[in-house]
């Protein structure tokens, strides 16, 4: 059984926390970036330490993040989503924290 895809948010003074669980993919992509824009914030946590796949439809949504938030977005990677920025060549991000 694959792991069941969930986003929940909370924002606490400008600072915006989002976990994500399960699989990233092209099915549910979208709703992760649409769960970081939900709230107005000046600084964004993705935490993605619980995400067990992600793959380029997932890349693109936190590619674009990235440029929503410049300087002010931090990603808290699995070991299996840094692996995959690491392929895709954006394992040097200042965006990224090391899994």
């Amino acid at each position: 059984m694959s792991p069941v895809f969930s986003a929940s948010a909370e924002i606490d003074d400008g600072h915006l926390h989002v976990l994500i669980t399960g699989e990233v993919d092209m099915a549910t992509a979208d709703t992760m970036f649409q769960a970081v824009l939900r709230e107005p914030a000046e600084r964004v946590t993705l935490d993605l330490r619980a995400v067990t796949f992600f793959d380029s439809a997932a890349i693109h949504a936190v590619v674009r993040l990235a440029q929503q938030f410049p300087g002010a977005l931090t990603v808290l990677p699995s070991r299996q989503v840094h692996r995959v920025l690491d392929i895709s060549g954006l394992g040097d991000q200042a965006w990224l924290r090391p899994a």
